[in-house]
């Protein structure tokens, strides 16, 4: 009987690791035009939405694993950035998104 029930708790604990594992992974974005057509975006690859910014990419100090570029983003109109300037939009002199190459 002990072994029975050691044994559920590791199939039990090897799920949730799979699933935890599953739910963190990147996201790959196919290719697709701008629905004002003016603008084709290639295929890329993201890190997965959740409620934060400072696991993305692009964010300030962070590496992009696919391209090796280094974000630069604060994204100052997230609550979750530690650059949040308390507004919601980030104004137009600083720069909305990009890579240092």
């Amino acid at each position: 009987m002990q072994h029975l029930r050691t044994l559920i708790a590791g199939l039990l604990a090897a799920a949730l690791l799979s699933l935890s594992t599953l739910a963190f992974s990147d996201q790959s974005v196919r290719g697709y035009t701008r629905s004002d057509g003016t603008y084709y975006v290639a295929p890329y690859t993201r890190s997965s939405p959740n409620n934060t910014v400072r696991d993305n990419f692009s964010y300030k100090g962070n590496s992009n694993p696919y391209t090796g570029g280094t974000g630069r983003n604060y994204f100052r109109n997230s609550p979750s950035s530690e650059y949040y300037n308390g507004f919601g939009s980030t104004p137009r002199s600083q720069p909305r998104s990009g890579w240092n190459k």
